[in-house]
């Protein structure tokens, strides 16, 4: 799959990253039928919705942030399919209605914070995520799987760090066949590495490692 997506980012968006790209990947791989129906959750810069958007999917792109919409449009305008992305604002499936998908992709906030209490704005929203990382991809592993069309897939990546046997276990209590996509070992990004001391003594990074495991975990809504 051509990745080469065009992005812009306006302050305060979060700009893609390694996962981003990862995610974008998997979403072609294999990629999804013409016309079908992508959800693109904690979209960012739109990066995953548009790339789905040029292999003839409709995407729709969700996400907290009004910058983050604005980006997305002015994305997909410049990367030739604003007819086939729609942004979006909302706390993950708060705004769709009872819609469902063909395929729902997700790159959520997984930075351990020594906060349990999540930011309401600002940038750090696209990286905060509680005590052990989870707080929103736990409510995307319970809330998802109702969204997903029959033979429907999920696509959920974050680090080794925020349990990877987690997430296939709710996927897997919530319905789906659930299994890592792929896995990528490099050193902590820049997020992790500037609170590694405060994760170490958390228990949450062993002691003296400085690398971590960032996963793509699908699970499938039966089969098709």
């Amino acid at each position: 799959m051509d990745t080469a997506v065009r992005v812009v980012v306006v302050p305060g968006v979060f700009r893609p990253r390694s996962d981003s790209w990862m995610l974008t990947e998997s979403v072609g791989d294999p990629p999804p039928r013409p016309g079908a129906e992508v959800l693109d959750l904690c979209t960012g810069s739109g990066v995953v919705a548009i790339a789905a958007a040029r292999l003839g999917a409709r995407a729709t792109a969700v996400d907290v942030s009004r910058r983050s919409v604005l980006t997305v449009r002015l994305n997909a305008r410049l990367n030739g399919v604003a007819g086939r992305v729609r942004a979006v604002r909302g706390d993950l499936f708060s705004s769709l209605g009872d819609r469902t998908f063909d395929l729902i992709a997700s790159n959520p906030p997984y930075v351990p914070s020594g906060d349990s209490s999540l930011p309401e704005r600002g940038p750090s929203r696209a990286w905060e995520a509680g005590p052990d990382g989870r707080a929103v991809i736990d409510r995307i592993c319970a809330e998802a799987p109702e969204r997903l069309r029959p033979g429907g897939r999920l696509l959920l990546v974050h680090s080794s760090l925020s349990g990877t046997d987690a997430t296939l276990e709710r996927l897997a209590a919530a319905g789906l066949d659930a299994r890592v996509a792929r896995r990528e070992r490099g050193p902590l990004g820049p997020l992790m590495l500037a609170r590694a001391e405060e994760l170490e003594r958390r228990g949450v990074l062993p002691p003296g490692r400085r690398e971590e495991e960032i996963v793509v975990i699908e699970g499938r809504h039966g089969q098709l």
